[in-house]
């Protein structure tokens, strides 16, 4: 059996997630992989999957900041907020100036609340929101908060009657860059949609330890679960009586300042555990019982 670790995938345009997924599925040899976190077909980059245990980690994997490389139209309005969309309005963007565009992406930065696309994956009485949209429903959903830690505008170029944006997202998890690009348009009058993303980070895995699917198949590697979590969460090294209790669940009498890996000494990943009133409570035990 394939052993348990992080695979980061660096997607290619075009494929849905869950193409990567059944693409590393044949890969590691076994059916047990996830992702942490849906990228459009349209978007690139970063994607973490976890392998056999390793998927056990993907729900506290999703929670983490993120960063993004996109392009934004100014200009021009479409049904799903990216260039996938069917357009819906044109508004000429060309009078605007820089400064003017500068300064209504700042107002972008901070805690918000946010109304995903309606062509998101957030479920609406158990289906789809992009599923009803497809189905041809009115889909409503409702503002979230989320946190815009930093919107960097790089280039702005003027194209014909829109204008683009090159820009840097960094951002809590949860946050869509083509709702930002549409309330960035709505903000200056003109509309606007993505026309292209690309995901730059997850966590502290980024593009520097992304390979292709193509480099994958060409030599399949794990990132092993105990460097991944060592990588993602804080970490503490127990004794040998603290990893005895970990292996049967018990709450450890010791300090910890959030969500933290724990580890035996010989290096082996026991479990992830949080603070609760005075003692740390596991939150997922990663080994089992020692017999």
């Amino acid at each position: 059996m394939t052993e348990s670790g992080l695979v980061v995938v660096d997607k290619s345009a075009g494929m849905t997630s869950h193409d990567v997924v059944s693409r590393v599925r044949r890969l590691a040899g076994t059916r047990k992989v996830g992702h942490a976190g849906t990228l459009d077909p349209m978007a690139t980059g970063v994607l973490v999957l976890g392998v056999n245990r390793a998927t056990r980690l993907l729900g506290h994997l999703m929670l983490t900041e993120k960063g993004y490389d996109a392009t934004i139209r100014l200009g021009v309005s479409t049904t799903t907020d990216d260039a996938e969309g069917e357009v819906t309005a044109t508004v000429s963007a060309a009078g605007l100036d820089e400064a003017t565009i500068r300064s209504a992406a700042a107002d972008f930065v901070g805690d918000l609340l946010q109304v995903p696309t309606a062509v998101s994956a957030i479920k609406v009485d158990g289906k789809r929101a992009y599923q009803r949209v497809r189905d041809g429903e009115e889909v409503e959903l409702k503002a979230r908060p989320v946190t815009v830690h930093e919107l960097t505008v790089h280039e702005v170029r003027v194209e014909g009657e829109t204008v683009d944006l090159d820009v840097s997202v960094r951002c809590s998890s949860g946050t869509y860059i083509r709702a930002i690009a549409r309330d960035l348009g709505a903000r200056l009058e003109v509309g606007g949609h993505l026309t292209a993303l690309r995901r730059t980070a997850v966590g502290p895995y980024d593009l520097a330890s992304a390979r292709t699917l193509d480099e994958l198949g060409d030599s399949f590697a794990l990132m092993p679960i105990a460097d991944a979590a060592r990588a993602a969460f804080s970490s503490r090294d127990l004794d040998d009586d603290q990893t005895a209790d970990v292996r049967v669940g018990r709450a450890l009498d010791i300090d910890l300042d959030g969500l933290t890996a724990v580890f035996a000494p010989d290096g082996e990943f026991l479990a992830l555990y949080e603070p609760r009133g005075e003692t740390a409570k596991a939150v997922a035990v990663f080994v089992q019982p020692a017999r």
